[in-house]
Formats: C-alpha cells, structure tokens, sequence
C-alpha cells in the first residue's frame, strides 16, 4: 500500500487519475532508461520516484503534446542531417588525403 505521496496531493499536480497514471508510467520508463532524475529519491522503485517527481512539480504533462512531439522530430532531423555532413565532411577529408598522397607518389 502506497502512501506516500498521497493520491489527493497528486491529484491536485494533474488534472485526472488517468492523466496521472499516463504520466507515470512514462516518467517510470524514461527512469528506467537512464533519464536524469529531477530530484533525490526516498523510493526505491522507479514508479515511485515518478510519483515523487509529479508531487513534487518538477515533472508535468505538456500543455500541447502535438506541438511537443512536432519538436522531438524536429530536433532528430537536425540531429541526423549534423551526422550525414559530417559524415560528409570526413569522406571529402579522406579522398583529399588519398589524392595528395597519389600525387606524392
């Protein structure tokens, strides 16, 4: 039996059981996943310190999850055209070399 944090103080961070349980479980496995912990833990288990988190303000449902996602993607496109010119970059560096060096010998 839980009781600490309590349902009632939950309850007033998000706005429905489900909501709060969506959070939860979500915050639990980014925990799990490694994610950075937003504070110090009394639990043990990662579900708990997700409560802990949502009773303590520091982890709170997107106010626009579309916009929030659109974001993400966003950022992994960036990121994955940063790696394809670098990619870029360091093949262009190694036919460069090759090329001098074939002019060397």
């Amino acid at each position: 039996m839980m009781l600490y944090p309590s349902i009632d103080t939950l309850t007033d961070k998000v706005p429905s059981k489900y909501s709060l349980v969506m959070l939860q479980a979500k915050r639990a496995h980014e925990l799990e996943a490694g994610a950075t912990a937003t504070k110090n833990f009394t639990s043990v288990k990662s579900t708990l310190n997700a409560l802990e988190e949502i009773e303590a303000g520091t982890v709170t449902i997107h106010p626009e999850p579309e916009a929030k996602r659109e974001a993400e993607r966003i950022e992994k496109a960036l990121e994955r055209i940063a790696k394809e010119e670098e990619e870029r970059k360091i093949k262009a560096q190694i036919a460069k070399e090759k090329e001098e060096e074939g002019k060397r010998i």
